[in-house]
């Protein structure tokens, strides 16, 4: 039997920090070295450079790196494996290798591809228009580059746990019906794949770190991922932030859907996931269970929506509700023509008697879509500006009128497994087809699971209204249009937690839910138990409208959503506090 493999990850999204591919190598010992790169909004960002160069579409970020880092990981034998290919994994492996033979280096650098559609639009009944359609492939194809001998593997659209999928099962030479150890490698690869995520970023807990742990930027995360799926999440030693059960829950709970995580490998039961801190900086990560994939694979699409806007205006001192109702009033008359949307924000009144003029004022903001460029552009600012010294008091803007910017729309389609071809083109230059695994009839986008009891917990005759975060931390997140919502009870009361773990999946319920959240009144909601995680996952569908490029919401990608739910106040009984 193998040893674990140790695999990192430098890399949660385009735009992390430089010098981790750097920090990972040169921090400890490792096997792989792994960067995420895409997410919704990346794609389309690389399918607007595509317009303007075709031989673009992939991470530059990672082109840099591997200027900076590609010999000293040859040095040290660490093989990379990324994600940023995006639309151009082909274009980005001859970059690679370009930059080594200006360094004297030789690697073997393979890609993986077929997960790009748009040639296959009318065929598979997507828009002529759509300017990204990739499918999300599975690990088997960075798993046969890497057993063919390849040092560098870079991906288009595969899934973001397929980075540790792929090499996990190369590693241990695992075959596509070992659902239970790919399922496992499927969970450890959703704690790396957003980075710094799991080590204390984004973490609603960050205040019960020790100071130490903040003093420092946060280390990335690594997994010792062993034969049987299992796996021990942990950082390198002397890095900031920390490894713990709760920072492992947390990424545990990003934008996943129902408790049946469905992947292109596997299908994962969220229900089975056990975790133990098994040291400092140290989770254990094991019991994950897994079953036959869905006979379809999920494909990303993309759509230029058209041309946006906005303008946000200073609200100071008293009567900013009818300030805010004049303003209103005159922009929309002023508007000519009409954009297709105009959304304006809500106004909260500031605190009396405030003692700084920021204290003493609000915003108000107007965002307009329109699919002309021309509508939402001077038009639409000049209408604003001009009404500077002709309205409210105090008539302030945040910043210079802008031009009018592109944004696109995110939707998920779903496809036939015979119409995408999963290849490997090795080093070498030779191609390989990776075969579809066996899968189960059952739909892509499932949203079976657990459900709350329809029955009310019981409740003592003394409760408190206190902030629903008082013992419960959250994480949340954008899948398209949706957002989603982890809740789960703290670990810092091991005697309180199960009746705490009780009382919460009693509380958090779909009519709850639109309650804590009132914009998501007219909403469809689900609610789904990880009583294993202690908490309960929630998917507020429709939240987002038609995702983050094209959202009007205040907070596009529903980051903030968790803190803001954890503020709410609920009434919690007195023997749980």
């Amino acid at each position: 039997m193998a040893e674990p493999l140790l695999v990192g990850n430098c890399s949660g999204f385009y735009g992390d920090r430089l010098s981790a591919m750097r920090e990972m190598l040169e921090g400890g010992p490792l096997d792989v070295l792994t960067g995420d790169y895409l997410a919704e909004l990346t794609m389309l960002i690389l399918g607007k450079d595509t317009l303007k160069d075709p031989s673009l579409g992939y991470a530059r970020t990672f082109v840099r790196q591997a200027e900076d880092c590609l010999g000293l990981a040859l040095e040290r034998g660490v093989r990379l494996v990324a994600n940023a290919g995006g639309l151009n994994p082909a274009g980005l492996a001859d970059r690679l290798r370009e930059v080594a033979t200006g360094l004297g280096l030789d690697p073997a650098v393979a890609h993986v591809e077929g997960d790009d559609l748009r040639g296959l639009a009318r065929e598979i009944g997507l828009s002529d228009d759509a300017l990204t359609a990739n499918a999300y492939l599975g690990g088997f194809g960075v798993a046969a580059a890497l057993q063919a001998g390849a040092d560098v593997v870079v991906t288009g659209r595969v899934t973001d746990a397929s980075l540790v999928v792929g090499p996990a099962a190369a590693h241990h030479d695992w075959k596509p019906e070992q659902y239970d150890e790919l399922a496992g490698a499927v969970v450890a690869g959703h704690v790396l794949e957003c980075g710094t995520q799991a080590t204390g970023g984004n973490f609603s807990g960050f205040a019960s770190l020790p100071e130490e742990a903040r003093s420092r930027p946060l280390g990335f995360p690594l997994a010792e991922v062993a034969a049987d799926g299992s796996s021990v999440v942990t950082k390198h030693d002397g890095t900031g932030g920390a490894v713990t059960v709760d920072t492992v829950t947390a990424q545990l709970m990003y934008e996943i859907q129902s408790t049946r995580y469905l992947g292109p490998d596997v299908t994962v039961d969220l229900a089975t996931i056990e975790l133990a801190q098994a040291g400092p900086d140290r989770v254990a990560v094991r019991g994950v269970r897994g079953s036959p994939p869905p006979d379809r694979l999920k494909v990303g699409v993309n759509e230029l929506g058209g041309h946006r806007n906005a303008v946000e205006l200073v609200l100071t001192g008293l009567d900013v509700e009818a300030k805010a109702d004049w303003v209103r009033r005159q922009l929309t008359a002023a508007l000519d023509p009409v954009p297709a949307t105009v959304a304006w924000s809500t106004v909260t009144a500031p605190a009396a008697d405030a003692d700084t003029e920021e204290a003493a004022s609000t915003l108000l903001r107007c965002s307009v879509q329109d699919p002309s460029a021309d509508v939402v552009g001077r038009r639409f600012t000049a209408a604003a500006v001009e009404l500077a010294l002709a309205s409210y008091p105090g008539f302030t803007l945040t910043a210079p009128p802008g031009p009018a910017t592109p944004f696109g729309v995110h939707r998920s389609e779903y496809v036939e497994r015979d119409v995408v071809t999963h290849t490997v083109v090795h080093a070498d230059g030779r191609h390989e087809v990776v075969p579809d695994p066996p899968t189960a009839l059952q739909p892509a986008d499932d949203r079976t699971g657990t459900r709350p009891s329809p029955y009310p917990h019981p409740t003592d005759t003394l409760t408190r209204r206190v902030p629903l975060g008082t013992f419960v931390h959250a994480r949340s997140g954008d899948k398209g249009g949706d957002a989603n919502l982890g809740l789960w009870v703290t670990h810092d009361d091991p005697e309180r937690r199960p009746a705490r773990v009780a009382w919460l999946s009693k509380l958090i319920t779909p009519k709850k839910v639109r309650e804590l959240v009132p914009e998501a009144a007219d909403l469809d909601v689900d609610v789904f138990l990880l009583p294993n995680l202690g908490g309960v996952n929630v998917v507020l569908h429709g939240l987002l409208g038609r995702g983050v490029a094209a959202s009007t919401r205040f907070d596009a990608q529903a980051k903030g959503l968790g803190e803001w739910v954890r503020s709410r106040l609920v009434s919690i009984e007195e023997g749980l506090l």
